[in-house]
């Protein structure tokens, strides 16, 4: 993928595109290339924001979902930007929740996909035993109704992410924390357009998280994407996108 990684402010973030703000939030184990489908599709009409979220680099004390909520709204804030849409993915899409609690005048509308915030089963109920490649491999494919999709470049990217001492004992305190974290009893407070987009297949957030969701959340509408897991995006990006621009050409006028 061919996109320029900005540094500023000591920010990383990728912004391609103009036109309305459409930024994608990651997960714990997420990069852009979960966001390669989108971005190749919708940056002729938006402008494309994804902050690389600092999951590895924060201090422990502040290793938390609240803690990524805050350095998003101090890059927002420098960015300076309005009437955004915010896509969130698994821990993203707890982070995009957070945010909208908090900044409702910040946003125009809120995708989650496989968002945690209600109930999650982390990466199939336990943390990846560290050295052990094959088990890395296999709780990596379990993201996915089909294996697949998980890639050896994938799966090296979370087997060095497991073993790197600093990296692992973040990824735990932040998966830890989110699960702490239940949003259920404040989500009738959101009012922007929310689309939800599940995975019917997904074993991490399943279908019945979507449906939560879409009973909390008053101005909500729910997809589901069959034979697809965890991160529809990548699983099915040319379903997620046209659920996506749908969505987005009801707020936005711009070219199909």
């Amino acid at each position: 993928m061919d996109y320029v990684v900005r540094e500023e402010n000591s920010f990383k973030y990728l912004e391609e595109g103009e036109g309305p703000i459409l930024m994608l939030l990651h997960g714990l184990f997420g990069a852009l290339s979960n966001f390669r489908h989108i971005l190749q599709h919708f940056t002729k009409d938006f402008k494309v924001v994804v902050p690389l979220l600092p999951i590895y680099e924060l201090p422990l004390l502040e290793s938390s979902v609240t803690g990524l909520v805050r350095y998003v709204e101090r890059f927002v804030q420098y960015k300076n930007y309005n009437d955004i849409s915010v896509l969130g993915n698994s821990l993203g899409g707890h982070i995009a929740l957070l945010y909208a609690l908090k900044n409702p005048s910040k946003l125009r509308s809120m995708i989650l996909t496989g968002s945690s915030g209600l109930f999650e089963s982390s990466l199939g109920g336990s943390f990846p035993k560290r050295g052990s490649y094959q088990f890395i491999k296999q709780k990596t494919e379990y993201t996915f109704y089909d294996p697949s999709t998980a890639t050896k470049e994938l799966v090296d990217e979370v087997y060095e992410i497991v073993n790197n001492r600093n990296k692992a004992l973040r990824i735990i305190q932040i998966a830890k924390n989110a699960i702490k974290h239940n949003v259920g009893k404040e989500l009738h407070k959101i009012k922007v357009p929310t689309l939800l987009i599940w995975g019917k297949n997904d074993n991490i957030t399943p279908p019945h998280v979507g449906e939560e969701f879409k009973k909390l959340i008053g101005n909500a509408e729910l997809k589901f994407i069959d034979f697809c897991g965890h991160a529809p995006m990548m699983e099915h990006p040319a379903v997620f996108n046209k659920m996506l621009e749908n969505f987005l050409s009801k707020l936005f006028t711009y070219k199909l």
